[in-house]
């Protein structure tokens, strides 16, 4: 099977929900998924589930919290890169089918890892490897590259009437 390189950016939600449902899916037809979350160390309702689907799927965050209002301390360049490394192994093995790099263009924008890294990436990854690139932001180059770019836009949110993350439906 040839893998592709997909992206989905903008402002509106969904970029990680269609990134985990596509994973979903993976894993239903056999395949293998390594997901690396760029700042995020929250436990979320959907990795809970994730990790009930046991080997099939590896989970690996490399953030404290969300750090995306504030700009990132040392601790968050730290994890970032710790995880961008083991990220990059798991690509270039050939050993998982679908790897997505959640939030990787919000990592770009906050100088976790470079544009150049993630280029690198894509031109070096197995031919067999869906690549998933999520997070606002993505860059022309990183979108010029792409098989596939999805943007997310924003119409309208029950957000801007004061309704925070609900469990199981944003968290």
């Amino acid at each position: 099977m040839q893998g592709y390189i997909q992206i989905y950016t903008g402002n509106g939600k969904g970029k990680t929900t269609a990134a985990l449902g596509l994973s979903l899916r993976a894993v239903g037809a056999g395949l293998k998924v390594y997901i690396l979350q760029f700042a995020k160390g929250m436990e979320y309702s959907e990795l809970k589930s994730l990790k009930m689907l046991g080997e099939q799927v590896t989970i690996r965050q490399c953030g404290k919290d969300c750090f995306i209002y504030n700009e990132p301390n040392e601790d968050d360049i730290r994890l970032a890169r710790e995880g961008f490394e083991e990220g990059k192994k798991a690509l270039l093995s050939g050993d998982y089918d679908v790897v997505v790099f959640d939030e990787a263009n919000i990592a770009i924008y906050y100088n976790l890892v470079t544009e150049d890294e993630i280029l690198e990436l894509m031109d070096k990854k197995p031919e067999h490897v869906e690549f998933i690139i999520t997070g606002r932001k993505a860059t022309d180059r990183l979108i010029e590259r792409a098989d596939l770019v999805t943007e997310m836009k924003e119409i309208k949110h029950y957000y801007e009437q004061g309704i925070q993350a609900r469990k199981g439906i944003e968290s």
